[in-house]
Formats: structure tokens, sequence, C-alpha cells
């Protein structure tokens, strides 16, 4: 492997060791491997620009255009023609939205994010960025030690942003890539000095000190920059706090934290299914065992995603607002008491609604949403929640269906903003919403509608698709009909706005597991969303769309008489008939949870969707796999007419020890070194002529050329070398003929114009010999294989011919 082939290697293998710091950005890793193939296209992107006859600064260009190409087949492949290989006119517009979205995306999630598209279309391409100035540098520049510049900002910037996330070991990987590329920038430079000795000798001794020497200074820095930090004090100040976590600044007024997005936090905590503990809790009254942990509600929905919009925050007070839309009701209290594990490090408070009290340590850590009740942590305290204890008083409101069909008018305050909906709301969601409530008559009746139409035969829930909320999600989910519970919370929510019924997005957790004496166990199985809808003098009351999970509230039975005691089953639904999953028969799965629907195997398929992958799928691999095979066509007659100069040059340059005379050249080396001046020739605009004598080639070659003294000269010699091979009776050739093909070849390339180079070496005119060599060979096969077949069939055929003539003879009358 030369030195340039070295250095490109490394510095794409630095880039992406370096680009492993940033996997705790995502909750899944497969986006590194799609960064991984874009590093390693663009490092066999430069390598070939590197042998074009091209200025230096035009390979990171072509490295940046085929970066863009690889990002438009990667991340708009639905505008692309000819099944994703070529990027169309609408691969520009969907590139453009992906990256927005992305965009949009840094400013609503924390860390770890879900994998959206936009967000992994950020990283790949920074990657991507950071691998073509450092291959600029190291490669074609030749300054590898400035390329730590940019694999130090890929670092700091990964490490940064993923705070508690990073680790020693991404700046051991990093590093580790860098004084690889060191070391081989460095043996380069020795090599250059000559050949190395290394014999017994003292010099030999001293000539391999200095390359282990630098090893050993690399290896030691290393070491001491992993080791010493554990023994210096610790500072917290910086642009990146040590308690901070990327994307947890800014959102509402009033020093609260907002962009923690629970709405795709939570869709990517279900797609894990872990059944890590999270929270227990202790509760008396009737309300514990069907009690939702609400930790937030979610009022704007924008065509894209469902989020808080609310007027503000306040600081938090022990005594909570009376909540929106309820009147004095004279229903009893509970209380609970919670306590959150270390693995719930960064969430909104789960309480059970409607919440009147609220006790936490530290008052001056929370936040209130003054529109929807919920408790948000404070800007400076994004992790308050960890470890926390705090007690809750909170409200038992069940009205009967008979009362909710009687709820008064909604307020047009109410209505206006809990009503709203995107213009570019899919059609379907209204029409679907019509049909589906078409025989109901009140609020109540049309939302019962929906519910059970949800809950009915139609629907499957699964873990195993793509979370969203916005209108492409609810569309999707809508003709596809599964989901997890965001998709039936958000659509049912949609939809019943299409009714002009307020109607938003709360998002916590399904009742805890009970472990006996008022005690429950809250584990990342729960996790969950459902609708909530508005009715006047209640406020809002909660609906569960989602089938074979959580508990369908006692009012959702049209039929139920008024609840003096608290519901323990599930209320059974009329109209869905559909067969009911039996649940696993195990001891750990208790009548809880078999009710809430998270037993058997329903959740070891949870569990095994949301397993984290590192492989991309088979239409990214294809398409990449595509644009290799495509890269490497338009390769091939480059990389064959290098690798055939190579082979005749050094074939003409190389004398034959044993010959008849003494160091002449073989015949076949003579007119290995014709050939070669002829197809170069070819290569430059001046094809071959096979009826001259190689002395008329040579003098046409010259003359068409326009070649000075010298170059003439060199090709001269080279003809009579070989009409001496041709012709003569005894040809002996002394000199070797390499270095005057090179000669005239520099020469007819000094002659010709920069287009006429170019195309000699993209793609050489020589070249059709290549084509012509594979038609031979499949020629030669075909012909073969027809041969092959007419000795079998002979062998077969030809005892029965020669029975059948002997039968014809011997049945012949005697004449």
């Amino acid at each position: 492997m030369t030195a340039r082939a070295k250095l490109t290697v490394y510095s794409a293998l630095a880039t992406a060791l370096a680009a492993l710091c940033l996997t705790p950005l995502l909750t899944t890793k497969g986006w590194i491997t799609h960064a991984f193939l874009v590093v390693a296209v663009i490092a066999a992107a430069g390598a070939g620009l590197r042998r074009t006859p091209f200025y230096r600064w035009t390979v990171p260009v072509g490295q940046l255009a085929v970066l863009f190409l690889l990002l438009l087949v990667g991340f708009a492949g639905d505008g692309a023609l000819w099944g994703g290989l070529v990027p169309g006119p609408q691969s520009l517009r969907t590139l453009d939205h992906v990256l927005s979205a992305g965009l949009d995306d840094i400013q609503e999630y924390a860390i770890p994010a879900p994998p959206n598209a936009g967000l992994r279309l950020i990283l790949v391409s920074s990657v991507g960025l950071i691998a073509i100035v450092v291959d600029a540098v190291a490669v074609t520049y030749r300054r590898s030690a400035l390329a730590g510049l940019p694999l130090l900002a890929l670092f700091s910037i990964g490490n940064g942003l993923a705070g508690t996330g990073g680790s020693w070991v991404w700046f051991a990987l990093a590093a580790g890539g860098y004084l690889l590329l060191l070391f081989a920038e460095g043996q380069d430079r020795i090599s250059r000095w000559g050949r190395v000795f290394r014999g017994s000798s003292r010099n030999s001794e001293g000539s391999g000190t200095l390359s282990l020497g630098g090893q050993r200074v690399g290896v030691l820095a290393l070491a001491l920059a992993l080791l010493l930090p554990a023994f210096l004090p610790r500072w917290d100040f910086g642009l990146i706090h040590a308690n901070g976590r990327a994307g947890a600044a800014g959102g509402l007024g009033g020093g609260a934290v907002t962009t923690l997005d629970p709405l795709v936090t939570l869709a990517s905590n279900v797609a894990r299914s872990s059944n890590d503990e999270l929270l227990t809790y202790t509760m008396d009254g009737s309300l514990a065992d069907t009690a939702y942990l609400r930790t937030g509600s979610l009022d704007a929905f924008d065509g894209t995603e469902w989020k808080l919009s609310g007027p503000g925050t306040a600081d938090l007070r022990e005594t909570l607002p009376v909540p929106e839309g309820q009147s004095d009701l004279n229903v009893p209290s509970v209380q609970g008491e919670f306590r959150v594990s270390d693995r719930l490090d960064s969430a909104w408070l789960p309480m059970p609604y409607p919440a009147r009290s609220v006790t936490v340590p530290r008052f001056s850590d929370w936040k209130l949403d003054t529109l929807t009740g919920s408790v948000l942590p404070a800007k400076d305290k994004p992790n308050a929640i960890k470890g926390l204890s705090y007690k809750v008083t909170a409200l038992d409101v069940r009205p009967t269906a008979t009362e909710l069909r009687q709820a008064g008018p909604v307020p047009a305050k109410v209505a206006e903003r809990y009503t709203e909906l995107p213009k570019d709301l899919p059609p379907v969601v209204r029409e679907q919403a019509l049909a589906v409530t078409k025989n109901a008559s009140t609020t109540y009746d049309k939302a019962l509608a929906l519910q059970d139409w949800f809950t009915g035969p139609g629907f499957t829930y699964t873990t195993a698709i793509k979370g969203g909320s916005g209108n492409a999600a609810i569309e999707t989910f809508l003709r596809d009909r599964k989901g997890f519970c965001v998709h039936f919370a958000s659509t049912m929510a949609a939809m019943a706005r299409s009714l002009n019924i307020p109607a938003r997005v709360a998002v916590g957790f399904t009742p805890g597991e009970a472990k006996g004496a008022d005690r429950y166990l809250v584990t990342g199985l729960m996790y969950h969303a459902w609708p909530e809808l508005y009715f006047q003098g209640y406020g809002w009351m909660r609906f569960e769309p989602t089938k074979s999970r959580g508990v369908e509230p006692r009012y959702t039975d049209p039929v139920a008489a008024p609840a003096t005691a608290p519901t323990q089953q599930p209320t059974a639904v009329p109209q869905n008939t559909a067969p009911v999953p039996v649940p696993s028969s195990s001891g750990d799965c208790d009548a809880k949870l078999r009710r809430t629907g998270d037993c058997g195997d329903e959740r070891k398929a949870a569990a095994g969707a949301g397993a984290e992958s590192w492989l991309l799928s088979g239409q990214v691999l294809g398409t990449f796999a595509g644009v290799l095979v495509l890269i490497a066509l338009l390769l091939t007659p480059m990389v064959w007419r290098t690798l055939l100069r190579r082979r005749r040059l050094g074939a003409g340059g190389r004398r034959r020890p044993g010959g008849d005379g003494p160091g002449e050249l073989t015949d076949a080396q003579v007119l290995a070194a014709w050939d070669e001046l002829i197809d170069s020739a070819w290569d430059l605009g001046i094809p071959p002529d096979e009826s001259r004598t190689p002395r008329s080639a040579a003098r046409r070659i010259a003359e068409t050329a326009e070649l000075d003294e010298t170059s003439a000269a060199a090709a001269g010699r080279v003809a009579l070398a070989t009409e001496r091979v041709l012709y003569a009776r005894s040809a002996e050739v002394a000199a070797p003929l390499a270095a005057d093909v090179r000669t005239a070849r520099d020469g007819l390339r000094a002659g010709a114009k920069r287009a006429e180079r170019v195309r000699a070496v993209l793609l050489p005119a020589s070249s059709a010999k290549l084509w012509w060599r594979m038609a031979d060979a499949v020629l030669a096969a075909r012909l073969a294989g027809r041969r092959r077949v007419g000795r079998v069939t002979g062998a077969v055929t030809g005892p029965v011919r020669r029975a059948w003539g002997k039968l014809r003879r011997g049945g012949r009358k005697p004449s």
C-alpha cells in the first residue's frame, strides 16, 4: 500500500472513531453505520480524484458533491428516480424539508433524542463534512497534524452535548485514530529520506529509534490525557455545564424546561419497553387502582406535532389552581406519596389528575404551567426529578355518562383554543370522524363512538412502526390502522377537534402495579399517552382509545350506574367483539398487569420491536450498494488502464539477465513498450493505424501531436526496437525502453488540451480493448459451451443413431 493510500485509510478511520462520541445523542445507534458508509465513500472518492490531473483544491470540492449526492439518496429517496439511485426534481425540496425538521427538532428534544430523519441527516452530514476536511488536510495537502483540529471540534461538540452520556472511551478512540494518522505521515516522511538500513550495526539500531520513540511519546501522551484528569479537581464553569443536557434550555417564559417534548420522548420510551423501576407510590382511597399519573398535557397541534404552548409558567406553590373548566365539585380527595428512582432523570412531575396540592422539598426547582397545570422543572434544574420524594393531593372526579351528556356548553375561549387545527390537516381525518359519529348526537356520545371505534377489531397495537403525531403520521395510522398509544391518542384528539370538541393529548403513566399495602410500582412498560376531552363543569376528562392498553374510565360505559365503588376491571365495550389476547399465566404477571395488557407475547413483541439495531434498512443498503457498483463501473477503465501501464513500463524497463545477449530485452517486453506508446497516443486523440509500419506510425504520432525533438526521438527509438523484433533475424535491444515511452508520453500530454488529458485519465479510449477482450472471452465461452454440448449430445445420441442404422440396413430386402 502506498503512503497516500495509508493516509487515506487512516484519515477515514480517525474520523469514524471520533464520530463514535456522537452515539449518545440519539436513542438508537443505527445512524452511525450510515455515517461510516458515507465516510468510506468520501475517502474512496478522494483517492480517485487525487489520481486525476485536476488541481488539488478540486478534490474536496468533488468530495462535497459526492456527500451531497449521498445525502440526497439517503434522506430524499422519495423524490429520486430509477429506484432511488438518481435524485429527481423533488429530492432537493424533500431534503430541505428534512433539514428544516431536524433544526426544529434540535430546539424541541432532549438528549437522547429520538432518531428522526432530520436529526440523523444533521449528524450524518456533519460527520461527512468533518471527513472531507480531515481528508483534505491530511492527505491532499499532507498536513496531518492540523487534521487534529476538526477531529477535536467533532469530539468536543459531541461529548459536550452528550453531557453525562459522554465517556473517556470516546476520547481514547478519537485520540487513537489521530495518533494512527500521525504515525502514518511520520513513516512517509522518514521514507522520503531514503531507504532505512536495518542491519545489525549500530546505525540500524539508531534508525529504528526515531520511529519507536515517536510511537512511545504518542502512547504516553494519550495515557497521561486519560489518567491525569482523575487526580485533578473539577471545574463546573464553561460553555457547557456538567449538569446540563442538550435541549434543556429555552422554552416558555418563567424559567421552565419545556423542550423535553414529552410526547416524542414517550414514544421513544414506549418503543424500548424497558422494565426498569421508575417510581413507587402509596395512595389511599378508591382512586389508587385506576389513577393515571399525568406528567403533562399538550394543547397545541400545528400539523407537525402536539406540543405545549401555554401563555407561560409561574412559580410553583403548594396549593394548585382550580383546573380549567371545573366547578365546585363535592367529591372526595386522595393522598399520595411518591418516590422517584435514579433512572427517571429528566421528566415533568407525575401526578394524578386533577391535583389540588403538591409538596416538594424545593419549590424553587419547579414551575407551574398556568394553562394545563403541568409541573415542569426549572431551567437550572433539568434533573430535579431524579431521586425526588413528594406528596400530592388529588380529587376523585368520576361523573356518570348521564352527567357528561348533560354537560353545559363550552365557553367560546376554550373552544377557540382547543379546537384549532392546521390548514393542511388531511381531509381523511374529518371524513372518518364524521363517519364514525354519524349516529351520535351529544359530545359525550361522539367521544364514546370514537373510543369504541379505536378499540374495535380494526386496529392493531404494535410498537414496530415509526413514532410521530403530525399530519403524515395520523394519515398513515388511519390507513394502516397499526400503532401504539401516541398514534391512538394524537389521532383521536385531532378527530375530536375536527368535530368541534375541545381536545388535547396527555402523557404520563398507566396505573402502577399493585405491590400490597396500598403500594404501587411504575416501570418503563407503563409509559402512555391518552386524549383528554373537555366537558363544562367537569373539566378535562380522560378517554382510552389505545387497544389492549390502560384502563377505560367508568364513565365511558353508557349504561353504567353512578359509581359508588372503585372500578376494578376495565369496562366492557358491547360494540367490540374482537378476540381478546390470552394473557400469560406466569407467576410474575398479576391481575393488574393482565388488565393493562402488559403480559404475554405482546410485551415480548414490544421489547423485541424496541431493540436497537446498528444495521441500516435494506433500502438504504441497497441504494449504497447500487451507488458503489455505479462508481466501480465508472472507475473500471481508469483503473484497468493504470494497472496495464504499470505492468508494461515495468516490463519494458527490466532486462533479461539470462538472454542471448548481455542484458537485452525480450521480444515481449519490447512489444509491450510499443503497445503502451500506441495506447497513450490513442488516449490523447490519435487512434492507431494498423496499416503502417512502426517507424511510420511513430512519425505520424510525432507530426500529429507536434512532439518536440526529444519526445520524437524517444518514440523513434521505441519504433526501431519494435521493427527489429518484428522483422530482423536476430534482434538485440540492450537499452531499456520504459524511459523512452515515458518521455514520448510526457510530450504527448504537453501538447494536448486539458480536456483531452482529463478524458485520457477518466475515460481512456484504449480501454475499448478491455471490452473487446471481454466480448472475445464471452464468445469463446459460448463456442466452448456449444462444443461441450455437442460432445455430450453426440455421446448420448451416437449409439442410438448407430443402432437405428443397423435396424434399417437389416430390414432391407436383398436385391
